[in-house]
């Protein structure tokens, strides 16, 4: 157990808990988190120092947000996707404290990743539902819509399967986990290479990524209210389908063309 002080300054916390590391990961640090989130993050972690909360109940507080979000966001109207949109956000937060409160008091586990893993494929998963249920308008209404939101819910987390494979494999292969770099990440064919650069400049594929999911059902809420009906809900569900496909096969090859299973 750290003998460190329940309540340290916010530099002597950050000095701690965010090492330069965190930031330099290529995937598992969010966008949002390099630039916001995590110069918010400090002060919440700051005040939970003090309690008896643990890591991993924080971290179960960060899934219960996902899917309280993808529940709200399953509701008809603007305000219900706003409600899903900052209860993402409040996701992002509480997943960031959850590793900065393990990392002060030096609590880091197995344990905690799996958690957190869990908390993010089931948010991941949960949202494309939630959107067919919104396109299907509402609960009473389950029908096609709903069913479409569950096949792109399935592709999401073979994208996921894909990811995490990487680390099972080299795990039984007996190699060390792949670096979270750009460079391991990339393809090796220069042809390859090329086209993920180009794509990088409109990463559709983050279209299945909490903050992003939810973004784009607010846009389509909005559109719902302008059009008086579910169409723009409806539109970004069909979307994700060809996105979701592409995300899915692209994905492998990307495994397989790069440095990550080598």
């Amino acid at each position: 157990m750290s003998k460190r002080t329940p309540t340290p300054s916010i530099a002597e916390l950050r000095a701690v808990v965010q090492p330069a590391e965190i930031f330099d990961r290529h995937s598992a640090e969010h966008w949002a988190g390099r630039l916001y989130m995590r110069r918010l993050s400090p002060y919440l972690t700051r005040l939970l120092l003090p309690t008896r909360i643990t890591p991993n109940a924080v971290t179960g507080l960060m899934a219960l947000c996902g899917l309280l979000a993808a529940l709200v966001l399953s509701l008809p109207g603007i305000v219900p996707a706003v409600g899903a949109l900052l209860l993402v956000q409040l996701q992002l937060l509480l997943d960031c404290c959850d590793g900065e409160l393990a990392r002060w008091r030096q609590l880091s586990s197995p344990a905690g990743v799996y958690l957190d893993r869990i908390g993010h494929y089931i948010t991941e998963a949960a949202l494309p539902i939630a959107l067919g249920v919104r396109a299907d308008g509402g609960w009473d209404g389950l029908g096609g819509w709903t069913t479409l939101g569950l096949a792109v819910s399935v592709m999401v987390l073979l994208i996921k399967t894909e990811t995490v494979l990487v680390s099972v494999a080299r795990a039984e292969a007996g190699k060390p986990l792949a670096k979270d770099e750009r460079a391991v990440a990339a393809p090796r064919a220069g042809l390859l290479r090329r086209l993920r650069a180009a794509l990088g400049v409109l990463p559709f594929f983050r279209a299945f990524v909490a903050v992003e999911a939810t973004l784009l059902a607010l846009s389509a809420a909005i559109v719902d209210a302008a059009a008086g009906d579910e169409s723009g809900s409806r539109a970004l569900l069909i979307a994700l389908v060809p996105i979701g496909a592409v995300t899915l096969v692209g994905h492998l090859v990307a495994i397989f063309s790069s440095d990550r299973l080598r």
